[in-house]
């Protein structure tokens, strides 16, 4: 049996599912993955919204508060890389997106500590207008790998008015695409 939930139902949850997150501590490690990024893309009319979570290990080499200068330097480097957003993730041109804003979530590199034990993850959320939204079939990463080495598999989750996809990119690959 599949169930299927119509788009706006699935979108909410999409978009609620990082509010939730923040309110009650994670408990799904296996999801965690050095090399790994998941992205949660929903497209809601000319709205297009990424969220992007990956652990500070695909992104830095550690994941725990930057000690050294050279890791402080590093840590600020990524942060205002992702708060900048601009090009790290390009829409399909034919789409005609413009960012709106961008938010970066990382306590452990913005004066929080991860707990012992824990795994530090950073999570970043792009909002787009895009004037040509039924356009939209792929994501350009190519600038997010080539600025985070690291980062060798990109996973992602598709909520659009076409239908709900899966989608996965592995290096050396460097556009994600879904649906036709």
């Amino acid at each position: 049996m599949t169930l299927r939930l119509p788009v706006p139902t699935v979108l909410s949850l999409l978009l609620l599912g990082p509010l939730a997150a923040t309110a009650a501590p994670r408990h799904d490690h296996g999801a965690h993955e050095h090399g790994r990024v998941a992205l949660e893309i929903a497209l809601d009319g000319p709205t297009l919204t990424i969220g992007l979570e990956a652990p500070l290990d695909s992104l830095l080499g550690f994941e725990r508060a930057p000690r050294t200068e050279a890791e402080k330097k590093a840590a600020q480097a990524v942060l205002a890389d992702l708060r900048a957003g601009a090009g790290l993730i390009v829409p399909d041109a034919a789409a005609q997106c413009q960012p709106v804003s961008t938010t970066v979530d990382a306590p452990t590199l913005q004066g929080g500590a991860a707990a012992a034990g824990e795994h530090a993850d950073l999570d970043a959320t792009f909002v787009l207008r895009c004037a040509r939204p039924q356009a939209l079939a792929s994501l350009d990463l190519g600038s997010l790998l080539d600025r985070f080495r690291r980062i060798a598999r990109v996973e992602a989750e598709i909520v659009a008015p076409a239908g709900q996809f899966k989608a996965a990119l592995q290096r050396p690959a460097r556009v994600l695409r879904w649906g036709r």
